[in-house]
């Protein structure tokens, strides 16, 4: 199609592309900045989180202790370095979003109450509204980023690409509702896009969140890192597939037993932690006993009556499904929950390219590893968020005299934006890049992804990648389980990363409808 005219705005202050806990975590933490969303304002992934996050706030804890654990979990290529950064971070992340009004959950001392998840050895997971936790924090985080002056807000505006100067990132190219190209110019851009779980047909993310940010990034040649590494929560309930409910590991860390249709425990005697087992291991087994032909419930009446209060979100959930989970098991099976890889950042949240920042889910820093250790990730994304816009603030203005460029692609895949075939790319992922894989499958979920319809659209290039990822780490490790090399491979022990090819580009000036603004 021929170039549209596009509005351009230009911005003395950072963009943040996403308004979850990482995007609103950057924002509060930058003098100033422009904060653009998909949906409404602290809607997406971020809200729905229930276990809570991760910090060594009690005085028996210690941050080592749980920079240990995540590296155990880690499967082996957990970044150490990153890891006891970000657990020593915890303790004063909690403090500061107290400090903005955050209501975490306290015991009848007034202090904060701690829960225990799978992979942890020690109570520290704080929490808000029992499994509310994603819900309160965003509450606190939407509260303060209105009543902070210098924050722009732009709602229901989707990014298509990132805006190119020479080899530097100097704006984004977004989609409003109205189907309008506009350009915003900045200094600095921040991906907090979220994760992929959209790319999936069965997910506890929202349908929509399908990893533009990882997309574009890709298209502008950036470094990704550790792609293969998708996790998938072990328990959602199964009446719906976007989001399906989540159903927080917390109650198995307070007792709740996985059992099937005959009642059985069959976690024991697939893994001695049973069902505090890592999460790769329990939706495995989950996943194999279903495919078995068994049925999968987790059985959590041993809370009973104390399950309204202290776990509201799962309850209602499962009375709206019509069971009562103080006194019957509710069905579950696993469903796509959080991606490790992304785009490769260091400890700042810089990219490969300059003027290009990532934080979130969209990022791979490298804390996860091969399997993310339970409530670290809301942990990652706010600590990073603020490790973001400090490293915005004291990084140097970059200019250039070069003209603005998009991927040449960027209007059709605009104009055909909501046209994308993202079923069949969902029935494709979930098929064949899912909880299990092989040779055979990868290679034939790439033949399949290649011949979708239409341009690539932001999930079959998410897919893609991913795919090819998984047909490259000839592994099992973590969250990636490889039915024709199913044991973990030593000499693989190292993170994966690649540097996608640059898309064509296209000169963006001959298109600007100049806005002063």
């Amino acid at each position: 199609m021929n170039a549209p005219r596009i509005e351009v705005n230009h911005h003395d202050a950072p963009i943040v592309i996403g308004s979850g806990i990482a995007g609103l975590s950057t924002a509060l933490s930058l003098s100033g900045s422009v904060v653009i969303t998909a949906g409404a304002v602290a809607e997406g992934s971020s809200v729905l989180a229930q276990g809570g996050m991760a910090a060594a706030v009690d005085s028996a804890d210690a941050p080592a202790a749980h920079a240990a654990d995540t590296i155990s979990v880690g499967r082996g290529i957990t970044d150490s370095h990153v890891a006891r950064a970000i657990a020593s971070a915890a303790p004063d992340l909690i403090e500061w979003l107290v400090g903005i009004g955050t209501a975490f959950d306290r015991d009848p001392q007034g202090e904060l109450s701690l829960g225990r998840e799978a992979g942890h050895t020690a109570r520290r997971i704080v929490h808000a509204g029992g499994d509310a936790t994603g819900a309160e924090i965003m509450r606190a985080l939407r509260t303060a980023t209105l009543e902070r002056p210098g924050i722009q807000l732009i709602s229901q505006t989707r990014l298509i690409d990132l805006i190119r100067f020479d080899d530097t990132i100097g704006g984004v190219l977004v989609l409003t509702t109205n189907s309008e190209l506009v350009a915003y110019l900045a200094p600095a851009v921040v991906l907090a896009t979220g994760g992929i779980g959209g790319v999936y047909a069965r997910s506890t993310n929202p349908r929509d969140v399908q990893g533009a940010g990882l997309a574009a990034a890709a298209r502008q040649g950036v470094e990704l890192a550790d792609l293969e590494f998708v996790q998938f929560h072990p328990t959602a309930l199964t009446v719906r597939d976007h989001p399906a409910p989540l159903v927080t590991e917390a109650l198995r860390g307070e007792g709740a037993k996985l059992i099937n249709e005959l009642g059985t425990r069959f976690m024991v005697d697939v893994h001695p932690d049973a069902e505090l087992a890592p999460r790769d291991v329990v939706a495995r087994a989950i996943w194999a006993h279903r495919a078995a032909g068994h049925r999968t419930y987790l059985d959590a009446s041993v809370i009973g009556d104390e399950m309204p209060e202290r776990f509201p979100t799962v309850f209602a959930a499962s009375m709206e499904s019509g069971v009562d989970p103080r006194h019957e098991p509710i069905e579950i099976a696993p469903a796509e929950h959080f991606h490790m890889g992304g785009v490769a950042t260091d400890l700042d949240g810089r990219t490969s390219i300059p003027g290009l920042w990532a934080c979130g889910e969209v990022a791979s820093t490298g804390l996860h590893g091969a399997n993310r250790l339970a409530s670290n990730s809301l942990l990652e994304a706010a600590v990073m968020g603020q490790r973001v816009a400090a490293s915005i603030l004291s990084s140097p203005a970059l200019h250039s005299a070069r003209k603005p460029t998009v991927p040449v692609d960027a209007f059709d895949r605009a104009a055909r934006y909501f046209e994308a075939d993202t079923d069949a790319v969902r029935r494709i992922a979930w098929n064949h890049i899912g909880i299990t894989r092989d040779r055979h499958g990868l290679e034939r979920a790439l033949e399949m992804l290649h011949d979708v319809a239409g341009p690539p659209s932001d999930s079959s290039t998410v897919a893609t990648l991913i795919a090819t990822a998984a047909l490259e780490r000839r592994e099992s490790r973590g969250a990636h389980f490889r039915t024709d090399f199913p044991e973990a491979d030593p000499n693989l022990a190292m993170r994966s990363h690649v540097t996608p090819e640059r898309s064509d580009m296209v000169a963006l000036d001959a298109t600007l409808a100049a806005v002063a603004r």
